[in-house]
């Protein structure tokens, strides 16, 4: 063990070590639930490299972690310097390789929200809608059809087949306002 610590405490891995330190106590936290990975985007500071799109704890956390293996591995070979130079080079090449594979498998765009029915139009599934009861079918943007909760405000009869317009969701209610598609395309 003697060995293995006296390489990580010789140039050129000593400059990585204590940030490989920072590193395993950042996931460390993490994983017990104290810090939050995604609360930074990389955005614009790292996309110059290659390194955006994700939070900025991933790319700083693969950099050092490989540029740590990298010049502990590279001191046995190379002088010094050349290790550090190299460490440093393939530690960003392995990195932008690794984030442009994460960001390619990893999830794209939004999660999706009841927001997204707003303004749709949907079909009156129950024999009628009043304020307290009634369903209808939407339409997702990709195809998918739901069963949602809807309610009127008003005294039009909403029966089944009826088509309405989702207009405003109540997150406390769980459920859409609803107006008939006719009122809501009336020209004023």
């Amino acid at each position: 063990m003697g060995g293995f610590i006296g390489a990580a405490l010789s140039f050129p891995t000593v400059l990585f070590t204590p940030l490989l330190i920072v590193v395993i106590g950042f996931w460390v936290v993490v994983v017990a639930g104290g810090a939050d990975p995604d609360a930074g985007d990389s955005g614009d500071l790292l996309s110059f490299a290659g390194l955006g799109g994700v939070p900025i704890s991933v790319p700083a956390s693969l950099l050092v972690v490989l540029a740590w293996f990298g010049s502990l591995s590279g001191a046995q070979f190379l002088p010094g310097w050349v290790a550090l130079i190299a460490a440093l080079i393939l530690a960003g090449l392995l990195t932008r390789i690794a984030i442009v594979l994460i960001r390619r498998f990893g999830p794209t765009g939004t999660d999706p929200s009841r927001n997204d029915f707003l303004g749709r139009t949907c079909v009156i599934r129950t024999g009628r809608v009043t304020t307290t009861f009634g369903q209808a079918e939407v339409r997702a943007g990709d195809g998918s059809s739901a069963i949602v909760q809807v309610r009127q405000a008003g005294h039009d009869e909403l029966r089944a087949g009826t088509v309405a317009v989702l207009y405003d969701f109540d997150a406390a209610g769980e459920f859409f306002w609803v107006v008939p598609a006719d009122i809501a395309t009336k020209d004023s």
